[in-house]
């Protein structure tokens, strides 16, 4: 894994890779409120370069997280005790992770090319897909208790049982690059398309539709369901898109890092995960709060669910560690509940540079061929995208909208 400052500011921007064993952790200092915001963070100490990386509630009221750069799976109860379980494939490169249907966790694994199950006791089965080139990434629960997962290696999205009998779906776009998945309340599955700038969907029959983001240099990359629709991060912007296909998308206060999980909270608003350091909420109407997280834009906070607990849970990819941010107010809120929101911002403005497009190469390959090899490998981080000006989004509840200047 590259030390130097560069190369991490790289990783900022991209997927990045590469215990049964039980790790000991400690908290680090946190507030001693309870105030909407407050963070702690429970720093993995046994193993170096886990790259803790996707994250879910499990059925056991613990949470259950991918440590991509080791090959294993984790548990953290919500007093932060760590325990975790090696894989079969050491340098499979699990990514994310959901619970199933059948009381176990599912999880991909894109090295390996294979979906993986594990239950709460830890006993790991994996399950090969029987297709060349898989790469599996994103994952979900979808309403006819299969999982559903995006495969980026077959530009494809694909659907396993709990036995183990896998389909895939094409994308019509060629390298599109389909990251995370979401299920929607009608039981489709919508997904993200984070090279082609696109969001998706497939119905139960697997026919897949896809809306092009109103600027197309956007790059999508996790998906949610939510109030009015299903919600995406996107770099610089929290998008949110209609059953119908409508996108509104909203500028976050911070843009120089990138926006990627998402999740909705306990207080019926949308929590994300921002790289440059800060977990962030958006009401239904766009109004947007950030709370920084201590370690800053070092630790990467990558993605995030809520808790058993009904607080929200997040990974820090670089910062090896899982954090617990207070989604909602204590017995004595503080500051940070008063703390006041972002509206959203009127769009940028930054010039084109074509230079700064992405390659068609897989992202998370590149970040992993780097991460092993110790040293630079080619450029694969994400670019500052230029945008055009967006219709102005709804600022309050009543729906008006801001005025373009």
């Amino acid at each position: 894994m590259p030390h130097a400052p560069t190369a991490r500011r790289r990783l900022h921007r991209l997927l990045t890779t590469a215990l049964g064993a039980v790790l000991a952790v400690t908290a680090a200092t946190a507030p001693a409120r309870a105030d909407v915001g407050d963070v702690t963070e429970f720093p993995i100490t046994t193993v170096a370069d886990g790259f803790p990386a996707g994250i879910t509630a499990g059925p056991d009221g613990a949470l259950w997280f991918t440590e991509s750069g080791v090959g294993r799976i984790g548990r953290i109860t919500t007093r932060g005790d760590v325990t975790d379980y090696a894989l079969p494939t050491a340098d499979g490169f699990p990514f994310d992770i959901t619970e199933g249907p059948d009381g176990a966790l599912w999880f991909s694994e894109g090295v390996a090319g294979v979906i993986g199950r594990i239950t709460t006791k830890g006993r790991v089965t994996e399950f090969p897909l029987p297709w060349a080139g898989a790469y599996p990434l994103g994952i979900t629960r979808g309403a006819d208790r299969a999982l559903w997962f995006a495969d980026g290696g077959t530009n494809s999205i694909g659907r396993i049982t709990t036995s183990g009998r896998a389909v895939s779906y094409p994308i019509p776009t060629p390298d599109a690059y389909p990251y995370h998945v979401a299920a929607a309340p009608d039981g489709s599955v919508w997904f993200t398309e984070i090279i082609a700038g696109k969001i998706g969907r497939v119905d139960r029959s697997g026919t897949v539709t896809e809306f092009a983001l109103p600027t197309g240099y956007e790059f999508p990359s996790d998906i949610a369901s939510g109030p009015g629709g299903m919600w995406f991060t996107a770099s610089d912007r929290i998008g949110r898109i209609s059953p119908s296909g409508t996108v509104t998308l909203y500028l976050r206060p911070h843009q120089d890092g990138g926006a990627d999980g998402i999740t909705r909270g306990p207080d019926g608003n949308m929590w994300y995960a921002d790289q440059s350091g800060y977990i962030g909420r958006i009401t239904p109407y766009g109004r947007i709060t950030e709370f920084p997280v201590a370690g800053g834009a070092d630790t990467v906070p990558f993605n995030i669910a809520t808790g058993p607990d009904r607080n929200i849970w997040f990974t820090e990819l670089i910062g090896n560690a899982v954090g617990r941010l207070q989604a909602l107010p204590g017995p004595a809120a503080g500051p940070y509940a008063a703390a006041p929101a972002h509206a959203p911002a009127r769009p940028s403005t930054r010039a084109f540079d074509p230079g700064r497009l992405p390659t068609r190469a897989p992202v998370p390959a590149l970040a992993l061929a780097k991460a092993k090899a110790h040293a630079p490998g080619r450029a694969a981080h994400r670019p500052v995208r230029p945008a055009r000006r967006l219709p102005c989004a709804p600022a309050d509840g009543r729906g008006v909208p801001v005025p373009c200047r």
